[in-house]
């Protein structure tokens, strides 16, 4: 049973917290079936709690708060407690009935706030089950794949150098919806956010057919990879699109 009051709960996170990142910081992690602390029952506690009563606060900067407590007395381990919990919520939301792709794609964005994930969760799924979902899903792999081979891309594109009928097309469609979707996102519509790119998916296989991303000529490369940075980050404020492909 949760805390019942805001007391209530300040008292109860910080003493699991407490326990987690000290038993952490000394080097007690669980291990296989081997768990004699119950820290993955205090992880799912605070999991429980951040998320039912939505918490404002994030789960790096809830450690950031715990840590200091205990001085040098232990060793900063935040990032493994922090993979720890988010490996608990991942199964947790598994058992609740959410697909593993779905799951997937929202943790491996590794939100902050966990009390957002429901809402994550279910703008996932209402977009998967768009008819332009898999294409929009393969794509988003694909400009992954694109942006990964050409190391520190910045997102930018200058107009002047779009040349291509599908690149102008695509870049016109974006500047009409991108500032759609993120407006939905800032104003915690998910599914609405997701759903306004479903609009990309004709402009961008057109893209794909007919442009040569990779050109010879460095400034048409590099604006091609622009105008791609600036759809991928679009397309995965929500979630990592790209887990959702077959």
């Amino acid at each position: 049973e949760l805390p019942r009051n805001n007391v209530g709960l300040v008292v109860a996170l910080a003493d699991k917290l407490e326990t987690l990142v000290g038993m952490f910081g000394i080097g007690n992690v669980p291990t296989g079936d081997k768990d004699p602390f119950a820290l993955r029952r205090h992880a799912l506690g605070v999991i429980r709690m951040l998320i039912e009563k939505n918490v404002a606060l994030g789960l790096p900067e809830l450690l950031a708060l715990a840590i200091p407590v205990f001085g040098d007395k232990i060793t900063d381990a935040s990032g493994a407690l922090i993979d720890f919990i988010y490996d608990r919520l991942a199964g947790s939301l598994r058992e609740q009935g959410f697909s593993a792709q779905e799951v997937d794609a929202v943790m491996a964005l590794r939100p902050a706030r966990l009390g957002q994930i429901g809402q994550f969760l279910s703008a996932v799924r209402a977009f998967a089950a768009l008819p332009e979902s898999p294409a929009l899903a393969a794509a988003n792999k694909r400009i992954g794949n694109i942006l990964k081979k050409a190391g520190e891309v910045d997102a930018h594109v200058n107009t002047a150098l779009l040349q291509e009928d599908a690149e102008k097309n695509l870049y016109a469609v974006m500047q009409k919806l991108l500032p759609e979707s993120e407006a939905q996102f800032k104003a915690g519509d998910y599914t609405a956010s997701l759903q306004t790119l479903a609009a990309l998916r004709a402009p961008v296989d057109a893209f794909f057919d007919d442009v040569m991303v990779n050109a010879e000529e460095m400034d048409l490369r590099l604006n091609r990879q622009g105008l791609l940075k600036s759809l991928h980050v679009a397309m995965n404020r929500v979630a990592d699109l790209s887990r959702l492909a077959a």
